[in-house]
């Protein structure tokens, strides 16, 4: 080679040294964009598939952890067999390889979900739909930061810096599609956009690989053993604890304050922005926060973590979601200050990501398919608290001998009020303000003993105990689906039985007297369900418009209250998601509104807008009232299931939609869907005149609709009810669905 050659050489290596740090790092952003952009916008293209679950998130962010898990792998090997100019011309190819499934779709096969196994189904269809592309994207980061370190720039030594413009593009993602994306563009507009992004990263990931083939610098590899086998193997077991614990977090975080809002992009992306936000402020020369002050922290977020799972907080929370995400937070950090601490030389770099990654892919198992089928309960949460506790510097001080002496005590106190919660031994009508107290007490004894981690380990598992024990109510049944933690439980008194979901109430029957007898004979409805509220009077009008109402539908079964609405002569179905409501309502042990009013009626299990949809019936009434704790999953209410509804309602039929919703406003969309659907929406909000503890009525929306105001009878004229404008309203689709907007509704006007 000639000294004219080698000196173009030597320019070119400059240049390219030179543009590295503007094309890696916007490359790393763009790819962590539509690696995060990916998982909201496909898990809602799957929300109506399976009933709207929350649930469907969790199973979700399992695949992305097992996918994220696998590119990194790729990317490991492909950095230990060959040199960075080969690794990124076979990335270039399996980028283009991906490119031949976009534009992103549900795969073909998976229309409707089967009744069992609908984990893996799930985890089937989002590897068949979209797990490729992702498997590539996620490769993408590791492999940038490996051809960065080779590249000879003056900062290739620390290629961690680059982690915090991944994190921060996977921030950028999730922070705009609820409040940006979602609320202004359809699904197929996400869709596309996010094509036009993918092809540009390839541009960028090429142009990479051209800069680090002219750089012509060998891949790095470890070259000393300072470590022995043993160090190495603690060493990784530690990078795999400390990413397994915030993993599950953020999964165990997302259940517990969505399910009672809405299963929503709009609501999951929020835990997970700031699981990565704590990347970008640890993965850095400089971190956000010193890590010894997040330590101090930890104990204030556990308290706050004990006190938001209290049942004794629940009316306050909007509160209790900021404590849930503020205590998250600090929590995600410590561990993640700790993985960053113990990060290894650049050589382990693409080593690091993939046990980091195994390790978030074992905390997403844990958390969102086995727990799930080993608790009743989500007690997930408290147990990943718990092991954030033991897994910071100093939890094992002195050897595991002394932790166990030290924090035996609170542990066999711990163990006792479990065992008290698992007997199902009933409270004290009047334990409210002990229960409270003992919190307090336990709350300020930990802070005490904040540096005693055996002791506060103890002490922290004792509160939760306690924390989970409700005076309110007294436990009867408990069980756990894929669609959420049912409880069966009574008042103090034991005159009320009630179905629980989540936190809200879905059902209630009186099943003694105030002298403590049992109630006899036909159980009257109650809460939302009575007499003379808003459903019978629409049932009731529905009914003398038509003159008899042949066949009725109710979407949702709950304790089976609106069994006791029919009358003789009606043939009633209800369409219910989960088998294990089914079964209690059916039980006269629990409830007795089914055996008593409708021991014929008959319950068709699965998600109403595809069992209704292939139901060979039409029905003068479809009453809709299917709730996800508190929230009505958003998939019955757009404009495809009232297709499917319309295509079995008779000539002259009515739906009823029940709306009562403590954080969403869902006047204008249910008026909007049902304006575009050519329907007259009336609609009634009636607060019950209380009458003494007796009463157990409560506050209920309702929307009725119809295809001619002549169907309604004289409902419209009833005091209370009024026409519903939709306000020029967009009406939601399966494409496009404002929740956020709901919520401002609520939250403003109500």
């Amino acid at each position: 080679m000639s000294i004219d050659d080698q000196v173009n050489l030597r320019a070119i290596s400059v240049r390219t040294v030179r543009f590295a740090p503007l094309v890696y790092p916007v490359a790393l952003f763009l790819s962590a964009l539509l690696l995060f952009a990916i998982q909201p916008m496909f898990a809602k293209m799957v929300l109506p598939r399976l009933g709207g679950a929350a649930a469907i998130w969790s199973v979700a962010m399992v695949f992305f952890q097992s996918a994220l898990l696998l590119g990194y792998a790729y990317a490991h090997l492909l950095c230990r067999m060959l040199s960075p100019g080969l690794s990124a011309l076979v990335h270039l190819g399996l980028l283009a390889i991906a490119a031949t499934t976009l534009p992103i779709r549900i795969a073909y096969g998976f229309e409707a979900p089967p009744q069992g196994g609908l984990e893996l189904w799930l985890l089937t269809l989002f590897a068949a739909s979209i797990g490729l592309p992702f498997v590539a994207l996620a490769a993408t980061a590791p492999l940038l930061q490996n051809w960065f370190a080779a590249s000879g720039h003056p900062h290739a030594a620390n290629p961690y810096l680059l982690y915090a413009a991944s994190n921060l593009g996977s921030f950028a993602a999730l922070m705009t599609y609820p409040f940006i994306v979602e609320p202004l563009a359809t699904l197929h507009s996400q869709v596309q956009a996010w094509s036009v992004g993918y092809f540009l990263l390839v541009l960028l990931i090429a142009t990479a690989a051209v800069m680090v083939a002219r750089a012509d610098k060998p891949a790095i590899r470890e070259t000393t053993a300072d470590t022995t086998a043993a160090s190495k193997i603690a060493e990784r077991a530690m990078w795999t604890v400390l990413a397994a614990i915030p993993a599950g977090l953020v999964v165990a975080v997302t259940a517990a304050i969505s399910v009672d809002l809405a299963a929503a992009p709009f609501l999951w992306v929020l835990p997970l922005s700031l699981y990565l936000l704590t990347f970008v402020a640890i993965f850095r020369d400089r971190a956000w926060v010193a890590h010894e002050r997040v330590l101090r922290l930890v104990p204030f977020a556990t308290v706050a973590v004990i006190v938001t799972a209290s049942a004794l907080a629940r009316p306050y929370l909007s509160a209790l979601l900021m404590m849930h995400l503020a205590a998250f937070f600090v929590l995600a950090l410590a561990c993640h200050g700790e993985l960053y601490r113990r990060r290894p030389a650049p050589a382990r770099l693409t080593e690091f990501y993939l046990w980091t990654s195994f390790g978030g892919m074992i905390g997403g198992i844990f958390a969102g398919l086995i727990a799930p089928h080993t608790f009743n309960g989500v007690a997930e949460y408290p147990i990943l608290v718990l092991a954030v506790l033991l897994a910071m510097p100093g939890a094992f001080a002195g050897g595991p001998g002394r932790f166990l002496r030290h924090g035996s005590p609170g542990l066999v106190l711990a163990a006792a009020i479990v065992a008290i919660m698992w007997l199902r031994v009933r409270m004290p009508a009047g334990a409210v303000v002990p229960t409270e107290i003992a919190l307090i007490v336990l709350a300020g004894a930990m802070l005490l003993l904040r540096r005693q981690p055996a002791l506060f380990f103890g002490l922290a598992a004792l509160a939760f105990a306690i924390a989970k024990l409700d005076p309110l109510l007294s436990p009867i049944e408990q069980v756990r689906s894929f669609f959420g933690v049912h409880r069966v439980v009574e008042d103090p008194a034991g005159r009320v039985r009630l179905l629980m979901h989540g936190t809200t109430a879905h059902g209630a029957e009186r099943v003694r007297n105030n002298d403590g007898t049992p109630v006899r004979g036909r159980p009257e409805p109650t809460m939302y369900y009575y007499f003379g509220g808003p459903i019978g009077d629409a049932i009731a009008a529905a009914r003398a418009a038509q003159g008899r109402l042949a066949r009725v539908a109710a979407v949702g079964l709950g304790t089976g209250s609106l069994a006791c609405h029919r009358q003789d002569g009606e043939a009633w179905t209800f369409f219910e998601l989960d088998p294990h409501v089914a079964r209690i309502a059916r039980d006269p042990a629990l409830f007795r509104f089914l055996s008593e009013c409708g021991p014929d009626m008959r319950i068709v299990l699965g998600d109403a807008r595809l069992t209704l949809t292939a139901s060979p019936e039409h029905y003068d009434l479809i009453v809709l009232d299917a709730f996800s704790s508190d929230a009505i999953p958003v998939h019955l209410l757009t404009r495809e299931a009232f297709a499917g509804y319309l295509s079995h309602l008779t000539a002259h039929g009515v739906i009823v939609v029940h709306i009562s919703n403590q954080h969403m406003s869902l006047w204008g969309p249910t008026a909007a869907v049902g304006a575009a659907e050519g329907l007259v929406a009336f609609g009634k909000d009636e607060t019950p005149t209380n009458h003494g503890d007796d009463d157990m009525r409560t506050r209920t929306q309702v929307v009725v609709l119809a295809r001619d105001v002549q169907d309604l009878g004289d409902l419209p004229a009833q005091p209370g009810w009024k026409r519903l404008d939709p306000n020029a309203r967009t009406a939601w689709t399966d494409d496009y669905a404002n929740v956020l907007g709901a919520v401002i509704d609520r939250k403003f006007r109500r």
